[in-house]
């Protein structure tokens, strides 16, 4: 998932912030502040080549929603909804379209452009994208990314989505990263990360390899770094976000 590849795909993208919801203060809404951070380094890859590889992230679709499985359910094949688009390419736009006006969904937006910069790209080690949201409580969150030096992996929590009040009534704050999980979309034949022609950073178009026709599952099959060794995520209530 090249920075010039990301760039030509997602330059069109306008996602405008969408809360169908009702989130009347007298419903006891809560606005959160969610950090997507990369931390991986130019090296995390280690590949059979003999060389290594940074992991860059997609930019993050993410959704506040009661229903289970918003993007996806386990052992299942993909909807053709979008998903397919994400975890190939890194482009979160035809899943958001397609996630507007789903029952049991109340907010879905993405955020394409990492922190520091002037464009929408990918986060390479280092960078961070930053979205925020409000939400009632019963809500949850499900946010997710590519997984770039893959044919069609992706970081995403499980397929119900994270909790986003305790139970004792708390809005969650802190540290996330845990309940992110590795997914394989299931649509592309799997290359060895970093390697593969037909992955982001090196593929010459989006879409470019073989189908395969497969069902969502965790990915496996190739040795890749721990997801906290990638990514970090954390959430921030109103009252606790850093100023």
């Amino acid at each position: 998932m090249s920075r010039q590849l990301m760039v030509a795909v997602l330059a069109a993208l306008v996602i405008p912030s969408l809360a169908a919801a009702d989130h009347n203060p007298m419903h006891h809404w809560m606005k959160f502040t969610v950090t997507v951070e990369n931390v991986s380094t130019a090296g995390s890859l280690q590949l059979s080549t003999g060389g290594t590889a940074p992991a860059p992230t997609s930019p993050v679709i993410f959704l506040t929603h009661t229903s289970n499985a918003p993007l996806f359910k386990a052992g299942t094949a993909d909807r053709g909804k979008g998903l397919e688009h994400l975890a190939e390419d890194g482009n979160p736009s035809m899943l958001v379209q397609n996630s507007r006006g789903v029952k049991g969904i109340s907010t879905v937006d993405a955020v394409a452009i990492p922190v520091g910069d002037d464009k929408a790209g990918p986060a390479l080690p280092g960078k961070k994208f930053v979205f925020t949201f409000t939400a009632n409580p019963g809500e949850k969150l499900t946010a997710a990314m590519m997984f770039g030096q893959s044919n069609d992996w992706f970081y995403a929590p499980s397929e119900k989505g994270i909790e986003l009040w305790t139970k004792q009534g708390e809005a969650v704050a802190g540290d996330i990263t845990s309940q992110f999980l590795l997914w394989n979309a299931g649509t592309e034949v799997d290359e060895e990360p970093g390697v593969g022609a037909n992955q982001g950073p090196r593929q010459k178009a989006p879409n470019s390899g073989p189908a395969e026709n497969g069902k969502v599952g965790l990915a496996k099959g190739y040795a890749v770094p721990a997801v906290n060794q990638v990514i970090k995520v954390t959430i921030a209530p109103e009252a606790m976000a850093a100023k």
